[in-house]
């Protein structure tokens, strides 16, 4: 079990799982997001091979349109 942490907050994880299996695990894997993992931006192409590992800081902000 790793904690890395997710918007500021501790998140628990049984593994090391990509950022894509975790954005589907939380419910967000069909919406448009943008992911910061470490601080820096990854590319949606990135997300299946990025691999999260104990204590990586990961932001996620979720792109709403509007007026």
């Amino acid at each position: 079990r790793m904690t890395i942490r997710l918007n500021g907050k501790d998140h628990a994880i049984t593994e090391s799982v990509s950022v894509e299996s975790l954005l589907e695990s939380i419910g967000l894997g069909d919406k448009p997001v943008v992911v910061e993992l470490n601080k820096e931006a990854l590319f949606p192409r990135e997300y299946s091979t990025s691999m999260l590992e104990k204590d990586d800081q990961l932001e996620i902000i979720i792109i709403a349109a509007g007026g």
